[in-house]
């Protein structure tokens, strides 16, 4: 008897075409990869070099490697995308002709034959030594996430703490025998998805009674395992970069549409252990929400869930994990909720003549029922930087998208919101569709909303030539509900420009609404200012713990996407329950009981 309609994907080498992810509202997913940079049939992954050695056994085996596309070690991206030194130096002029600092001349990366690694403090063993590897190449490009903070010490080639082994398993049983051998020997691991984090996640730094370190790169448990179109869901592994699921999902007329900015390289397990935000900008905005039912590998045995599309049986199992950070278990499969190709659409930019304005127009969208899939506030100077506007006015704007329904009727009553506001439209809205599923003369962003999503797409390139320009460049963010909101902007905008400008001599910090809920938003602020060379990170972490103070004396939480790591422990603990703490204490001793799994992350 048929129990589910679902089909089994042929994932293996065939699959990886040369597909470029959907555009969509958000706009980290507008083509991302050049062609001519890629090798023929194959998508770029998100760790260093998992996916880039190939075997006979498969990809990312340690023996018998073979070198293709790498990682850039110190910053985003790949290695064949970094700009020579010329093209550097153009960028940075002008980067610094905009924000009136930065260096005259950009600095040259580090090389990892420059790198002075200190040596590992572990062996690997006979029975993992094809999964592992103490390569310098792969320790170092496991050392970092991907914050400021980060990728300056990257960039100074300051390598104190990088793992001392790299695994990258084949299968759950691989990642069974890592863990065992990890209690044995006293080693701590250090679960590792897309290296995206910007809060310490990944940062291999553990307390002196472990004898080393090994980081689990499980970028190549890369597979959509089963697609369910009667229920609208897909069993994928947790190593899959987002881009990679995607085109997995594509041949079926589906995707994740999970758009944060770390899109390239994020990948599926990691954006639910840390409760990424993504795509939608209202309704389900988290990652968390799309999740039916979750695997993983902990030291005490394996973890699954029951896959139902809702239960209230108790506690949530799966709510256990999501957002654990890697320190329960290692999550190796998930069955997920996807959507169907969005075909129909509608969006319009609108100025308002101040932030707060903008705010009471977004609120306003949001409380009336409506739930667009876009409805982003840029304050005017983050308008300006963007080139998305003249810097006088604040920008909204909103998009609603469908797989079945024309959307232009609930654009015009959004529209009536921001109008009541004070909001002019740009431009007369742009509404299309239907379009083929397979994207062909899909709904192309243009004006300062086409302005904008190419900014947010290229921030994380940009960040790594104001790095070589002694610019310091990083983002905090938060949410609170409205009651408090203007109150709350106006106390952590003040603190930010008065705790950089004490720093750093001058400073610019601008803002913008991510994610707008019926009952709050969340709001995140992008400091610019002149950094010293050789302060950098101290620098940041003074303005970083005057405005964390801040968000969490005035009742925000210290992240509402980006995680807590390693960076926000100290206002997370100020933040959670203390009783919470202790039960979260007491399932770790449960599931982890030499606490090898991520130590220092969420708690002690």
């Amino acid at each position: 008897m048929r129990r589910r309609a679902w089909r089994t994907v042929n994932a293996g080498p065939a699959a990886r075409v040369n597909i470029v992810a959907d555009q969509g509202n958000d706009a980290a997913a507008v083509r991302l990869y050049r062609r001519d940079r890629l090798t023929p049939g194959a998508l770029p992954q998100p760790a260093c070099a998992q996916d880039a050695f190939t075997t006979d056994d498969g990809p990312g085996a340690a023996d018998d490697m073979t070198e293709a596309r790498r990682r850039k070690f110190w910053g985003w991206g790949y290695e064949d995308e970094q700009p020579g030194t010329a093209e550097a130096q153009k960028t940075a002029d002008l980067i610094r002709s905009v924000l009136g600092f930065g260096a005259q001349h950009v600095r040259t990366p580090p090389t990892v034959a420059g790198l002075d690694l200190p040596e590992p403090r572990l062996a690997i063993p006979d029975s993992l030594a094809p999964i592992m590897t103490a390569d310098p190449y792969q320790r170092a490009c496991h050392a970092y996430g991907k914050s400021y903070r980060d990728v300056v010490r990257a960039f100074h080639g300051d390598f104190p703490h990088p793992p001392d082994l790299v695994a990258f398993p084949r299968d759950e049983n691989d990642i069974t025998a890592v863990l065992d051998w990890c209690q044995e020997a006293g080693a701590a691991v250090i679960p590792y998805g897309g290296g995206t984090s910007v809060v310490g996640g990944v940062e291999p730094t553990v307390a002196d009674r472990f004898a080393g370190t090994v980081t689990l790169d499980l970028g190549r448990l890369d597979r959509v395992l089963d697609v369910d179109m009667d229920s609208g869901s897909a069993r994928i592994q947790a190593g899959a970069t987002l881009p990679h699921a995607d085109a997995q999902l594509r041949p079926h007329g589906l995707t994740l549409r999970h758009y944060p900015q770390s899109y390239e390289l994020a990948t599926v397990g990691g954006s639910v252990v840390t409760r990424a935000g993504g795509h939608y900008a209202t309704g389900r905005t988290h990652l968390d929400d799309f999740v039916q039912s979750l695997r993983a590998i902990t030291p005490a045995g394996l973890w699954e869930s029951r896959r139902v599309p809702a239960s209230g049986a108790g506690p949530s199992p799966d709510r256990l994990l999501i957002g654990s950070e890697g320190i329960l278990g290692v999550v190796t499969q998930a069955w997920l909720r996807v959507q169907e190709r969005p075909r129909f659409r509608a969006s319009v930019s609108l100025s308002h003549p101040t932030f707060a304005d903008g705010a009471r127009a977004a609120r306003a969208i949001v409380r009336s029922g409506l739930q667009p899939a876009n409805c982003r506030l840029l304050d005017a100077d983050e308008a300006r930087l963007n080139g998305a506007g003249d810097g006088r006015s604040a920008l909204l704007i909103v998009g609603f998208e469908s797989a079945h329904a024309d959307q232009e009727a609930l654009l015009t009553q959004a529209l009536d919101c921001a109008r009541a506001h004070g909001g002019t439209p740009l431009a007369a809205p742009r509404v299309s569709g239907p379009h083929p599923t397979d994207g062909a003369g899909s709904h192309v962003a243009t004006g300062a909303e086409g302005s904008w999503k190419d900014s947010f797409q290229q921030a994380p390139y940009l960040r790594d030539v104001m790095v070589a320009a002694d610019i310091l460049v990083e983002t905090f963010e938060t949410a609170v509900t409205w009651d408090r909101f203007e109150e709350f902007d106006g106390r952590v905008h003040r603190a930010a420009e008065q705790a950089a400008a004490r720093v750093c001599g001058t400073a610019a910090v601008h803002r913008r609404l991510t994610h707008v809920y019926p009952d709050g938003a969340a709001v995140y602020y992008t400091v610019l200012a002149p950094a010293r060379r050789g302060s950098e990170v101290a620098q940041w972490d003074d303005i970083k713990a005057a405005v964390s103070d801040v968000i969490i004396d005035a009742g925000g939480t210290i992240t509402h996407h980006h995680a807590v790591g390693r960076d926000h422990r100290p206002w997370y603990d100020r933040q959670r329950p203390p009783l919470f703490a202790r039960a979260l204490r007491a399932a770790k001793r449960e599931l982890d009981p030499h606490g090898v799994l991520n130590p220092g992350v969420l708690i002690d």
